[in-house]
């Protein structure tokens, strides 16, 4: 299996991509093509000590930046290592694509070059989340600001494969975000998606309320993608508070410190369980083939345990399984006299 990786996407690339794609060729016995400037990737590699066996460079001379708008991908910077990356994904180079880089461009370049699945009317970001006893997915967070009540069964639908085929949950529960259980809570887009949602081929369980997503609510977590990003940049700020919070319990005083040398391995493994970087990333879930976006701030580990979920994605086969499943659903809307789900 080859992964193309954007060398230069993110906060800590090129030094800490090319140390996690290190790892992750020694630990998941993959190949890599790396993409950007050829010259500073070696400068790096070569400085650092860090082997470049089993990864080839694909030469990009430019690079999308943070302060980039999502279009550029398509006009000033159609040479960066993430317009290349996923150019050589489109055309059959290697297996799947990776970048930290630029969310939005990310998307526009997914959309543009790599093409969404027939009949998928947008990709979602789709990370995978902690929460009381394991994870869960949060389906849209935040690549669709305005959706359709369409878009939210396909989400459901691609949020259940996923969570089936790479994170071996078996037969996900869905739910969608709403501000109340009750079947009749929300608003028209609620309203119309929660009737769709009963008719995917999902085990839906109904609305679900934001306090109890991280209760175990369910397994995937269905949102248009202004509601999905809140809950998302909440969550992730509610977790770093907390733990800081903790931290100046334990070091107020001696006899706290004292009390903290007696709990740190149970204190360490709580905050292992709300780290966002156990998972590493998120798909581009929709997407003709599998594309990943890793966390902006990533650094080795992090970014290997994203390669890590790249590799399940295309070994469970998850685009050609979404593909199936919406060309059955569309299938079953004509049928049934209703507008298909595909533009």
């Amino acid at each position: 299996m080859k992964i193309i990786v954007d060398a230069f996407g993110g906060d800590n690339a090129p030094l800490e991509i090319l140390k996690g794609c290190a790892e992750a060729v020694e630990e998941l016995n993959i190949d890599i093509m790396l993409t950007g400037p050829r010259a500073e990737i070696e400068r790096v590699a070569k400085e650092h000590e860090i082997s470049l066996n089993r990864m080839e460079i694909a030469d990009a001379p430019e690079i999308i930046t943070m302060e980039d708008s999502a279009g550029d991908i398509m006009k000033t910077k159609k040479d960066s290592s993430m317009a290349v990356g996923l150019q050589k994904l489109a055309a059959g180079e290697g297996d799947a694509f990776i970048s930290a880089g630029n969310s939005g461009a990310l998307v526009v370049g997914t959309t543009m070059i790599v093409k969404r699945i027939k009949g998928v009317r947008r990709v979602a970001f789709a990370p995978v989340m902690p929460k009381d006893k394991d994870f869960f997915m949060l389906i849209d967070s935040g690549a669709n600001v305005d959706c359709k009540p369409e878009m939210l069964q396909q989400f459901g639908i691609m949020g259940s494969i996923y969570m089936n085929k790479v994170m071996g949950v078996a037969n996900p529960r869905v739910g969608l975000a709403n501000v109340g259980t009750e079947d009749h809570k929300g608003g028209e887009l609620q309203h119309e998606a929660f009737a769709l949602l009963k008719q995917a081929p999902v085990n839906f369980i109904g609305n679900i309320e934001a306090r109890d997503i991280p209760a175990d609510a369910a397994d995937v977590i269905v949102a248009d993608g202004f509601t999905g990003n809140c809950i998302l940049k909440l969550y992730e700020g509610v977790a770093m508070v907390l733990m800081s919070k903790l931290k100046g319990i334990f070091t107020k005083s001696v006899k706290n410190k004292l009390a903290a040398a007696m709990v740190l391995s149970d204190v360490k493994e709580l905050k292992k369980t709300m780290d966002y970087n156990e998972y590493g990333g998120a798909p581009i879930m929709g997407a003709s083939k599998p594309v990943f976006k890793a966390h902006g701030s990533a650094k080795a580990k992090t970014f290997k345990n994203a390669l890590r979920l790249t590799k399940a994605y295309v070994e469970g086969n998850v685009v050609d399984e979404i593909s199936a499943s919406i060309r059955a659903i569309n299938i079953a809307a004509k049928e049934q006299g209703r507008e298909s789900t595909a533009e």
